[in-house]
């Protein structure tokens, strides 16, 4: 890592805001729609201005009429469309003057009517069901009686209009409540995506602060474990030599030394936590080597016995059987006394490994919770990987912290014997 200052990036979220892609999806949704009706509105005219049983002057009339359906629906009907009718005064608005601009040319040349395949599904699409019915009845009804008012046709004729208008009045309203059905199912679905994202930015975010917690924990375990140890022998080491410097000087000259070996050890511990890497003890090291090293550093009268035959293990579990030590001798030094002996032993099983720290110190009441954080930081520790970990004492007994960690096991090797 270089010296220069880190800067964090910003989270970035899971996904984009749910309404601009609903509102993207919608743009392109409607396309087809624009497409429908422009066919629609096309053919209505060419079959008007077609249209046999009427004169030249009365199509032609028709036909400008009817075309002002179209600057309409582009200025202000579309917008309504593409807001899905989210302002209703402004929706019946609009379809008010689509009704209205559409009976004049419907009345005059009967083909007109071809348009309300155009104009009905919009009465649903803006309207409530009660009111897009009545709508869709009047653009169906009234042309047709207008029209048969108008201009006197045969009653035969007149019969099929009617018919005419009966059959789409009533696939209109088919038609219109599969329309509402559909809008429905799409807010439905638009609400449940949003909340869904919702829920997936919410759970991101406790991922992150509980990843951080985490983090936050295992560097208070690994600082605790490693520095803030190192520092307390640093201090006892002081006052040590400050009450020998008078009369033993070699003992100070010991303790220095000792001083020294322990700052080295706490700045390669702290390098080894900056990198992320491997605790100092244990960088090119065994698991067996590096509780000797730690017996050595705390002094003559402890020992290292190891049980079963070593073997390279999963870094986690090597980390936790090395700290679980380091912090058992800190607090050996600290409470079991100058003249308390330490046995390590440390056992390699088929399925677990076991460690256990034995001082002949004071001891202590082991029924009255610990006001540390050491103790309850080992089993922490420990119960990450699967294991757990026991502290056992009692007033002038001595203390034993044991630990156990499973292995997992072993996979045979595949036998090549009969490739």
């Amino acid at each position: 890592m270089s010296d220069d200052l880190q800067v964090e990036e910003p989270a970035r979220r899971l996904s984009e805001p749910a309404g601009a892609r609903d509102s993207d999806v919608w743009d392109r949704t409607w396309r087809p729609w624009d497409l429908y009706f422009a066919v629609v509105w096309v053919a209505t005219l060419v079959i008007t201005l077609g249209a046999p049983g009427s004169t030249e002057p009365v199509r032609i009339v028709a036909s400008a009429l009817f075309v002002l359906l179209v600057p309409w629906y582009v200025w202000v009907g579309r917008r309504e469309l593409m807001a899905q009718g989210e302002d209703e005064r402004r929706s019946v608005r609009y379809i008010v003057g689509l009704v209205l601009l559409f009976l004049l040319p419907a009345i005059l040349v009967g083909e007109t009517r071809l348009a309300t395949f155009a104009l009905a599904p919009q009465c649903f699409m803006l309207l409530r069901m009660r009111a897009a019915l009545v709508a869709v009845a009047v653009i169906n009804i009234v042309p047709v009686v207008g029209w048969a008012v108008l201009w006197r046709p045969d009653p035969g004729i007149v019969f099929f209009n009617a018919l005419f208008a009966v059959v789409s009045l009533l696939f209109s309203a088919v038609f219109g409540s599969w329309i509402i059905r559909i809008i429905e199912q799409s807010e439905e679905r638009a609400a449940l995506i949003a909340e869904l994202d919702a829920s997936r930015e919410e759970i991101a975010r406790l991922s992150a602060e509980r990843g951080a917690l985490a983090e936050r924990e295992r560097m208070s375990r690994e600082i605790h474990d490693t520095l803030a140890q190192g520092f307390t022998s640093l201090v006892m080491l002081v006052q040590a030599v400050d009450s020998e410097l008078e009369r033993d000087l070699p003992q100070a000259r010991r303790h220095l030394d000792l001083m020294a070996e322990t700052a080295r050890q706490n700045l390669a511990e702290a390098r080894a936590l900056v990198a992320g890497g491997a605790p100092a003890d244990l960088d090119g090291n065994s698991l067996p080597d590096a509780l000797r090293r730690l017996a050595a550093r705390h002094g003559s009268a402890t020992t290292v016995e190891v049980t079963g035959t070593a073997r390279p293990l999963s870094p986690a579990l090597e980390v936790v059987a090395l700290r679980t030590c380091q912090e058992a001798l800190a607090n050996a030094t600290r409470h079991a006394g100058p003249e308390a002996t330490v046995a390590i032993s440390l056992t390699y099983a088929a399925a677990a490994l076991s460690m256990a720290v034995r001082d002949t110190g004071c001891g202590f009441d082991d029924s009255v919770p610990p006001r540390g954080y050491g103790l309850s930081g080992l089993r922490a520790r420990a119960a990450e990987v699967g294991g757990s970990a026991e502290v056992r004492s009692s007033p002038g007994e001595g203390t034993t912290i044991a630990v156990r960690l499973p292995l997992l096991p072993l996979l045979p090797l595949p036998d090549r014997s009969s490739a």
